[in-house]
């Protein structure tokens, strides 16, 4: 029988719960967030010491699609049922699924979710399934990135099978939890005994297998925290969990997460902001990730509860939010409901992803479904690209005579709906490399339609010549990724913008132009 909260308390009001109280989220303190190196001066910038200025460029907005680390939409090549309908009833290969995924030119992002036994059948080592490869050469080949998810439990495959591999099946006990139905089935659904020490012991190797062999690849740009229950979505719905009591639950997955925190030193995860319907500790594990900059991510956007839209909508602003719906996943033209406005139920799940912020939107598996909606409704995904997530560059570039030299006051805009996801560095270098200085900005800056100023001070000399201003964002230490700036002003082929200074010698130094 499941225990609640409140039965909990009730029979042991002695017992020290470690659990969060809910609380609001806009305004709590989560911590600092990430650290910043070589932070940059962030003013204000008063008019002590200046002898005169110019602004010597201003940029404005891109409206193109701008494929940056820290956002995008998601194509999915593998979900908790398998890949494509097509290439599940044998109507198109593996490999022809995947090349329609990754080739939509709007997909920025592949994705797959997985069951545990889809990457390890045997003690010691890895087992990929052939969609893993097939996933990061389609990634590599065209330009994207990799998101994937490792399900603990996947009741679509049960009662046949269970997610975790056979070969632990006689060494974890698995806990009948209840009748549950799926696809005109019932069946008693199983758990497994998460605080078994077998599989704690199998947990921490398959952490260790998969940390060493996708860690360090560059084309992974995160993974979702493997988590309790169905679809790894931190709950077995209306059913019990199958722990004993509600400190064993919460002990046993505060562990598994720190587990995870401690492995994956490169990679962010992202953590499910289900609520704590299945009484195992979520809150618990959702505060100790968020203070652990781990991202947020929930799997549906228009059904889910007002506390999951607090959550996202107030995060911290260095936090992404990785958007999916369960809900109407084909994008089926034909079956699609439209609204009284004549807004499709898609277009209107898209909107409310901007309304709370949102870096990533899921499209799930069906390429062809997929490309004729964007036949149909040719706007929608690029309207929604030009302000998902952040869209940063250097709007305002002022240089003024300051301590004998010169210095340049950048003011980096965001066009877009989120925060920096991480800490946004700049470098400011001239073309021929005899001058580079980096710094940072605070975590999370420029936020969400704000502007954030810094500046550089220059070297003697350096100026009436060019420079060049590029970005990286550092979301774990030591991790930088380069982005492109979102200008409409042309940029050099990495992203980078060119300034010409202007000399100290010139005549016009004058203020206010």
């Amino acid at each position: 029988m499941r225990i609640s909260r409140r039965t909990l308390l009730g029979a042991a009001p002695a017992l020290a719960l470690a659990d969060v109280p809910p609380h609001r989220w806009d305004g709590y303190d989560f911590g600092p967030g990430p650290a910043v190196t070589n932070r940059l001066n962030q003013g204000p910038f008063g008019i002590d010491q200046d002898e005169g200025w110019f602004t010597i460029a201003a940029t404005t907005p891109s409206e193109g699609h701008i494929r940056n680390w820290g956002l995008g939409l998601v194509g999915y090549t593998w979900e908790e049922s398998g890949p494509s309908l097509a290439a599940r009833r044998g109507a198109e290969t593996l490999e022809q699924h995947v090349e329609k995924i990754s080739s939509l030119p709007f997909v920025d992002i592949l994705y797959i979710r997985c069951d545990w036994r889809d990457v390890q059948s045997r003690p010691g080592r890895l087992d990929l399934h052939p969609i893993w490869k097939l996933t990061l050469d389609a990634a590599r080949q065209r330009g994207l990135r990799v998101g994937f998810r490792v399900q603990l439990s996947n009741p679509e495959i049960q009662p046949a099978k269970i997610a975790m591999p056979d070969f632990l099946r006689d060494r974890v006990p698995l806990a009948k939890i209840g009748k549950l139905e799926r696809g005109g089935r019932e069946f008693d659904a199983l758990e497994p005994r998460y605080d078994h020490p077998e599989f704690q012991k199998a947990f921490r190797e398959l952490n260790e297998l998969l940390a060493a062999e996708l860690d360090s690849n560059p084309l992974i740009e995160w993974m979702d925290l493997m988590q309790y229950g169905f679809w790894g979505e931190s709950h077995t719905s209306d059913l019990p969990n199958p722990f004993h009591d509600y400190l064993t639950a919460e002990k046993t997955f505060v562990a598994m997460t720190r587990l995870q925190l401690e492995t994956w030193r490169r990679t962010p995860l992202a953590v499910n902001t289900e609520p704590d319907i299945s009484n195992v500790g979520n809150r618990e594990v959702i505060d100790l990730a968020v203070r652990a900059g781990c991202w947020l991510r929930s799997d549906s956007v228009l059904v889910e509860e007002p506390i999951q839209i607090e959550e996202l909508s107030n995060r911290p602003a260095w936090l992404p939010v990785v958007m999916e719906d369960g809900y109407n996943r084909d994008y089926n033209v034909d079956t699609i409901a439209v609204d009284a406005a004549g807004i499709n139920l898609r277009e209107n799940c898209m909107q409310h992803v901007l309304d709370m912020g949102g870096n990533y939107w899921s499209l799930w598996t069906e390429a062809g479904n997929l490309a004729r909606y964007h036949e149909r409704y040719p706007n929608a995904f690029p309207a929604f690209q030009r302000r998902m997530g952040y869209r940063v560059r250097p709007a305002w570039i002022w240089q003024r005579k300051r301590y004998g030299t010169a210095e340049i006051i950048v003011g980096f805009a965001n066009n877009g709906v989120a925060g920096i996801p991480g800490v946004l560095r700049v470098t400011a270098e001239s073309p021929d490399g005899k001058f580079r200085s980096s710094g940072s900005l605070d975590a999370g800056q420029p936020y969400a339609g704000k502007v954030r100023q810094a500046s550089f001070i220059l070297p003697s000399g350096i100026d009436g010549q060019k420079l060049i201003l590029r970005g990286e964002i550092e979301a774990k230490a030591g991790v930088r990724h380069p982005i492109r700036w979102s200008c409409a002003q042309p940029l050099n082929p990495d992203g980078s913008l060119t300034i010409q200074l202007k000399s100290n010698s010139d005549k016009d130094w004058r203020k206010g132009v």
